[in-house]
């Protein structure tokens, strides 16, 4: 298994897109051309550079012939699913099965995501047969790309009991997910004698601590870190249960490998699954582009943060992450509490 490339184009439309009876179960629908496949794996490229995971390529080990494709998507409505498309000839094999468990325990112990979807047509009695398998529950009904789909849900403490994890080859990064706003002393570790790290201490401002911890730690230290809290916050004076990300940290000699990305990826599904209807952040103006990349867009309206001597008017950029498809704020956003 190996992350899909865009040379891979050829081999995933003879495995998968030129399969009838393989897209036929798959949400996008019958593409029957090379061009069809090279966007697939543009996208899965994609996909990869936004969040760190995503798609494999799976290869027979002998032969190293192109099977096809399994792997993690992350949907913005949606959250993290699980899903694959085997060329015929390797279905009934158990490598399905085979290659979802190391995805589900890239997911589910290395990641830390709290939780993983699968998303199948009615009919397809393999694949949930598959999911099964693998410890999935089914959890009702759902749409996906127009279509009407039966959702499955892998949730961390029940694999941790089915199943043990497999064997990664001793991968190097592991987030670890904690209540609170994490170690004093991997937060002086990320900083490494940085006075001002995330360029606010002039702002005056008074920080609120926060509720959930991840971190991520390579050879048995801290690398990197984000912090997120849960509040009722008020859009355009409407209770929205909302979700601050703060804290984002990566220490000097890790910047520039695409850890934050990872973490802020995984960090909003844990605001997901605790219940959060959108994610909010306030940022450096020169951060904006990270953020947009990676699906946050920017409010234009005025943000009210609270300090112990009244309310004021954030002086930071507010970016916001859309969990549950509401609207966009057209007037103001009140964070009811302190900055994050």
């Amino acid at each position: 298994m190996e992350p899909i490339r865009r040379e891979d184009s050829d081999d995933l439309f003879a495995a998968v897109v030129s399969q009838d009876s393989v897209m036929r179960w798959l949400a996008t629908g019958r593409a029957d051309s090379r061009s069809a496949a090279e966007a697939m794996c543009d996208g899965h490229v994609a996909h990869w550079t936004r969040h760190g995971y995503g798609d494999f390529a799976v290869r027979d080990a002998a032969t190293h012939t192109f099977l096809g494709r399994v792997g993690l998507r992350n949907r913005a409505q949606h959250g993290v699913d699980l899903g694959f498309a085997l060329h015929p000839r390797a279905q009934g094999r158990g490598i399905a099965r085979e290659a979802g468990r190391a995805c589900l325990d890239l997911a589910l112990r290395r990641l830390s995501l709290p939780v993983v979807f699968a998303f199948v047509l009615p009919g397809n009695m393999a694949s949930i047969a598959v999911l099964r398998r693998l410890g999935a529950q089914a959890d009702g009904t759902v749409r996906s790309s127009g279509l009407h789909c039966l959702r499955y849900r892998f949730d961390p403490a029940a694999m941790a009991a089915a199943e043990h994890g497999v064997d990664d080859g001793g991968a190097d990064l592991q987030l670890v997910h904690a209540p609170g706003p994490g170690s004093p002393d991997d937060r002086a570790a990320l900083r490494d004698d940085l006075p001002d790290p995330f360029g606010v201490n002039g702002l005056g401002l008074m920080w609120a601590d926060k509720q959930h911890t991840l971190t991520a730690v390579s050879e048995g230290r801290p690398v990197a870190s984000a912090g997120w809290l849960l509040r009722d916050m008020a859009f355009d004076g409407l209770p929205r249960r909302g979700a601050g990300l703060g804290g984002v940290l990566v220490h000097p000699a890790y910047r520039g490998r695409g850890i934050a990305r990872t973490v802020i990826s995984v960090a909003v599904e844990h605001a997901r699954a605790a219940g959060a209807e959108t994610m909010i952040l306030l940022c450096r103006p020169d951060l904006v582009p990270l953020y947009t990349q990676l699906g946050w867009s920017r409010l234009s309206v005025p943000v009210t943060v609270h300090q112990p001597d009244g309310a004021r008017t954030s002086p930071l950029t507010t970016m916001i992450y859309n969990l549950a498809g509401l609207p966009h704020p057209s007037i103001s956003v009140d964070l009811r509490g302190l900055p994050f």
